[in-house]
């Protein structure tokens, strides 16, 4: 029995991830769980799965305790950032499900990398932040790294098994071993273009959190999907793919695709191209990296292609998409420009559904906090939590310089 524990269990990749291991009850057990704020429905999965560990953040075992009294589920209670070290580390855990939203994630799934853990890495800041150093973790551990964001999932799946083993191992010693070991040429991810992308420019700047958050194909936590509005999703998986599998900025594409059937593709030296398809469902990539190297039912719905009928492609509009363009910036300039980025990014995220800024003035607050800091090429833990700190000190500094064009851009509440 593959034994797994799942740091974010009440979100949506905690909730698809065991919606396919309770198809397989003969493959997998739960070993631990984690939860942040929505500790009642953690307790309710803890009820259900049984794990003999869980964690949750620092004040709250009090309050989980009290919610399972009236069970008989009495799991080890551990709290905190080292709790969730602890967790992912123990010799009850053999795969670990990485579905923390944001930088938080970060120090757990290195701790499992570091651990030599199977990690299905779901939340893109870990690679983003550190993206050299887990892989010389892995290298050393003996840890497999596997993505299970559709995109970088899909890459996966359209590479030849040895190379799929070399990324998994964190073995890309440099940009040119997928060139010249295997033939690839370049790597394109595929991005919906939110819900705004039909919707003229000058509507933007009064779009609401609540519009932002509503994407057209996927169900997402509200800021994944604020940041495929502005598509800093997507140059974000940008950098995570350049970490994934060793290749440069200049060799991953971007391309609009709105139905969300065709994941990412693969080019190759002599023209072929592979696609991955599959309906947008983040059971397929969790099922693929759970069984690899072997397939597994996912419950998704299989995709009709004459029903389809039609697919579209475009290049992004990089004065719609702004975001993008910085991310690749931060990709070219590498070192720990990602870490300003996306720290800077969660700030303005956050100031936008906190009704501070506009939504215009989320890509505003990232570039300006870029600007104020040149990045290092350090990529130790510590360096890099400092950076991180930084930046967000740096952002929340702009954000009340009243003299800024997006510091004025206060919505009404």
């Amino acid at each position: 029995m593959d034994k797994i524990a799942i740091l974010g269990a009440t979100g949506s990749i905690g909730s698809s991830a065991l919606n396919v291991i309770e198809r397989h009850p003969e493959r997998f057990t739960i070993s631990a769980l984690s939860g942040h704020s929505r500790i009642e429905a953690l307790s309710e999965l803890i009820l259900r799965y049984n794990p003999s560990i869980v964690a949750v953040p620092q004040g709250s075992t009090q309050l989980l305790k009290e919610l399972l009294e009236k069970g008989s589920n009495h799991p080890a209670v551990l709290e905190g950032q080292q709790g969730l070290c602890e967790m992912v580390g123990c010799k009850e855990t053999d795969t670990v499900i990485a579905g923390i939203t944001g930088a938080a994630g970060l120090v757990p799934t290195l701790a499992a990398v570091q651990a030599g853990k199977k990690v299905l890495i779901a939340n893109k800041e870990p690679l983003v932040m550190m993206g050299a150093a887990i892989r010389e973790a892995a290298r050393k551990s003996g840890a497999q790294i596997l993505p299970i964001d559709s995109e970088h999932n899909a890459v996966f799946q359209c590479m030849p098994e040895k190379a799929q083993q070399l990324c998994a191992e964190g073995n890309i010693s440099d940009t040119a071993v997928l060139r010249d070991q295997f033939g690839i040429r370049r790597i394109t991810l595929t991005a919906s273009g939110g819900p705004f992308l039909d919707m003229p420019l000058s509507a933007l700047h009064d779009v609401s959190p609540a519009q932002a958050a509503a994407h057209p194909k996927w169900s997402m936590g509200r800021k994944i999907s604020i940041d495929s509005a502005t598509l800093m999703n997507k140059g974000l998986e940008l950098i995570e793919a350049c970490a994934l599998f060793g290749v440069a900025p200049a060799d991953v594409n971007v391309v609009i695709h709105p139905q969300c059937l065709v994941h990412s593709l693969v080019e190759y030296r002599d023209g072929s191209i592979l696609a991955q398809m599959a309906n947008p469902d983040m059971r397929t990539p969790i099922a693929a990296a759970l069984g690899f190297p072997f397939r597994l039912a996912s419950g998704v719905r299989s995709l009709d292609i004459a029903e389809i009928g039609q697919m579209t492609f475009a290049k992004p509009d990089e004065s719609r998409y702004p975001c993008l363009a910085l991310a690749r910036q931060a990709a070219e300039a590498g070192g720990t420009a990602p870490v300003i980025l996306n720290a800077a990014n969660e700030e303005a995220v956050q100031a936008y559904c906190d009704g501070r800024i506009r939504f215009t003035g989320i890509y505003q607050l990232v570039d300006r906090t870029m600007q104020r800091l040149d990045p290092e090429q350090s990529s130790g833990l510590e360096d890099v939590l400092r950076i991180d700190r930084t930046a967000r000190e740096v952002a929340q500094a702009l954000l009340g310089d009243r003299e800024l064009p997006f510091a004025k851009q206060v919505a009404s509440l």
